[in-house]
């Protein structure tokens, strides 16, 4: 049933329900990402990067595209930029639950570090976008055109770099690489592939119910939608992340964990080519305001921290974990911080 009602009560009842259907199907995707890379052989940096990244980021996608065809653009994009730093704060949490050492050092990778600077690539041709004259064709703003083929070059370079890589991090004792297990090899690949459709479909409804959901909230409590996209909604649409991060450390599939949280938030900022597609009354770009400017400079500066505790690789930092984790943690919380406050 889709929930209509634009009762404050009720919509945040809905909410909250769907956030923990959210973390349930996340726990869920995770074990069928692991499975799906070994059975077919993709490898748990690509199946993390691109697969699982767009798949967990589906009701993320979906609130985004359904905001900006509804006519609220700030919540679209929002959500988007929001979205893309809790998932890197949430890949320090995903290091504070792997105690043997720092989760970059032992899941360092060439398709790790690739995915990283695509990623910041993309968050530069979102600048440039949103500086650039408001040029159209059929309403779709070249930007769009540019991401587009931006993330579909970079997943290509990623590819190249697991068959061919042209350097190689060292090994050490805490390095943990990418083993296929054997009783994943005996798992139907229809029935897994069946279900793993199945979880992004129900991904993708929740986050059209939540889409429904926070407008009435930010309409019903006086919330502004840079607030509601920019914390509330992009928490919530990345708890799959959150889950399926602390789920694929458990499981000891650390490569996974961080090209799930790398190669979504490359996915995510194709969430704002897709509102602009949706959103018919010009270019979305250029209603950004100064508030989410300053979320995807949080997002650049969070990344290229990350990157530096990929190269870098130490092994145990501020409180067990490294001092990528601990900083890309403190800048999200104080940029969080600075959004609340400011409404």
């Amino acid at each position: 049933m889709i929930f209509t009602s634009t009762s404050l009560v009720a919509s945040t009842a809905v909410f909250v329900f769907a956030a923990l259907l959210i973390c349930l199907v996340g726990t869920r995707i995770t074990t069928l990402a692991d499975q799906l890379a070994d059975r077919s052989g993709i490898g748990e940096a690509l199946m993390g990067g691109v697969l699982l990244g767009a798949i967990t980021s589906m009701s993320g996608s979906v609130l985004s595209v359904t905001a900006a065809w509804n006519g609220h653009p700030e919540l679209a994009v929002s959500n988007a930029i929001g979205g893309m730093a809790a998932q890197l704060a949430f890949l320090a949490v995903a290091d504070l639950c792997y105690r043997n050492a720092n989760l970059e050092h032992a899941a360092a990778s060439t398709e790790n570090m690739l995915q990283g600077t695509v990623l910041l690539c993309l968050l530069s041709v979102l600048l440039v976008a949103i500086y650039s004259p408001q040029w159209k064709i059929f309403h779709i703003h070249p930007g769009t055109v540019l991401l587009l083929l931006g993330y579909a070059y970079g997943i290509r370079l990623v590819q190249q770099g697991k068959h061919s890589p042209m350097w190689k991090p060292t090994d050490t004792k805490d390095t943990r690489e990418d083993v296929r297990e054997k009783g994943n090899m005996k798992l139907s690949m229809w029935r897994l592939w069946t279900e793993f459709a199945v979880m992004a479909l129900l991904l993708a409804l929740l986050g059209w119910q939540l889409q429904i959901a926070a407008v009435n909230i930010s309409l019903g409590s006086g919330i502004s939608h840079a607030l509601m996209g920019g914390v509330l909604t992009a928490i919530t649409t990345s708890l799959p992340e959150l889950v399926t991060s602390i789920a694929a450390v458990r499981r000891g599939a650390l490569t996974l964990a961080v090209s799930g949280i790398i190669g979504g938030n490359a996915y995510d900022s194709l969430f704002v080519a897709f509102s602009d597609i949706a959103y018919l009354p010009g270019s979305i770009y250029h209603t950004v305001s100064d508030r989410l400017v300053f979320w995807i400079a949080v997002n650049c500066l969070m990344t290229s921290i990350l990157l530096l505790g990929l190269l870098f690789r130490e092994r145990r930092g501020i409180g067990g974990i490294g001092f990528e984790s601990a900083l890309t943690l403190l800048v999200y919380l104080a940029a969080a911080t600075l959004l609340v406050s400011g409404g």
